[in-house]
């Protein structure tokens, strides 16, 4: 890094404004987050209660065009667990795209678009083969990885779970360096995590590639962390009431750094080292952007113009809280997560109109009755308002920094 030399002589007028200056650039997510925006205050009210940590990077661009970041955190804590629910999912989808290119490498003939089949585990008969959704209808992991940033659907991610392996997935967390971060189950109620199901695949109507069932090595992370007992009680998946705190130890973990440069890698892949990189193509890139960036509203296949979704079904930012149409020009490159209480957004968002374009990622936990998994958690009057208003005003920071 290179800095100005400061001359020895100054003017007497000069040295007082030199002296005068805060060598500390202010951290905007503290005014915003002492905002009397009611969306906000009823969360800084009961700041500790609401777990939220905050990662804002603004970007600005070089004569060269490249990116310059600069990081802004409210209570960021990589010791401080919070349940990263389907956010989980981007990873995958991205892992998904690296392990076929890795596939290819090695002689296969496989692509994002090649038909599988699943089977059980002895391979006695076929458990799924085809998705109505497909305009062939075909299952193939481009149109999961299409419902995985459209809906977030389950069935997308524990497919591809299945093809990755968990094993697989945290040893590529390592080896890239995301830091903390640990996938160690699938989003299936008594689902074998640690067992996957054979698969076969197929190009033109012959099969291509047979992959067996894969058994995992690790289960739980190591990552010494914080908080992963929770709440009062919780209830079994039959409604059964049981009066102690819920255990989040064997559940997902990542921590907002992390997502933040999953979300990095693939917007902005040539900021990191080489080997940091994902395995991906510059077509994977443009799928991945693609299909981040798109409202629920616009996909032919699948198609969820059902009058069950919106356009920002999953977009949190800045539109969370309303079921309006989004601006054509703002786009929300983005993956969420919602479950247990705890709601996450890891974002890279653009306005083409004003030539803006930042990074945020949140997350907030709401529960105010203490119970997991009873259904009864307050998203649409206290999260969702939130991370919306968070987004908007994280805007609005830009608008009047440009």
């Amino acid at each position: 890094m290179h800095y100005n030399r400061i001359p020895r002589l100054l003017p007497a007028v000069a040295l007082l404004a030199l002296m005068a200056c805060d060598p500390t650039p202010q951290n905007p997510l503290d005014a915003i987050m002492a905002s009397d925006a009611p969306q906000i205050k009823r969360i800084t009210d009961n700041l500790t209660k609401h777990e939220v940590q905050i990662l804002y990077m603004q970007i600005d661009r070089d004569a060269q065009g490249n990116p310059v970041f600069t990081e802004h955190g409210f209570q960021l804590d990589n010791q401080q667990y919070f349940y990263p629910a389907s956010t989980a999912k981007m990873p995958v989808a991205i892992l998904a795209l690296q392990k076929i290119n890795e596939l290819k490498k090695a002689g296969k003939d496989i692509s994002k678009e090649s038909p599988f089949a699943i089977s059980d585990y002895d391979n006695s008969r076929v458990l799924v083969e085809g998705d109505s959704t497909e305009e062939n209808g075909n299952l193939t992991a481009a149109h999961l990885i299409k419902k995985i940033f459209l809906v977030s659907n389950n069935d997308a991610y524990n497919y591809l779970f299945d093809f990755l392996g968990r094993d697989y997935v945290n040893e590529q967390f390592r080896s890239k360096n995301i830091g903390p971060a640990h996938i160690n189950h699938k989003f299936l109620y008594g689902a074998d995590n640690s067992q996957t199901w054979p698969m076969t695949f197929s190009s033109h109507d012959s099969i291509s590639y047979t992959q067996a069932g894969i058994h995992s090595q690790v289960s739980k992370h190591v990552y010494p962390l914080q908080g992963m007992i929770k709440g009062v009680g919780y209830t079994d998946n039959e409604g059964k009431l049981f009066n102690e705190p819920f255990d989040f130890s064997e559940k997902n973990y990542f921590s907002i750094r992390s997502l933040n440069k999953i979300m990095k890698g693939i917007i902005f892949p040539e900021s990191l080292p080489e080997n940091e990189r994902f395995g991906l193509t510059g077509e994977d890139y443009e799928f991945l952007r693609f299909w981040m960036s798109r409202t629920a509203l616009e996909s032919q296949y699948p198609n969820y113009n059902d009058g069950e979704h919106w356009d920002s079904y999953v977009k949190f930012f800045m539109y969370g809280d309303t079921r309006e149409p989004m601006p054509g020009h703002i786009r929300i490159f983005n993956k969420v997560g919602m479950a247990y209480g705890t709601l996450t957004d890891v974002a890279y968002i653009r306005d083409e109109e004003n030539d803006i374009e930042f990074m945020l990622t949140a997350t907030i936990h709401i529960n105010e009755n203490g119970i997991f998994n009873d259904g009864v958690y307050e998203y649409d009057e206290l999260g969702l308002p939130f991370l919306a208003e968070l987004g908007r005003q994280v805007y609005d920071h830009e608008l009047k920094r440009k």
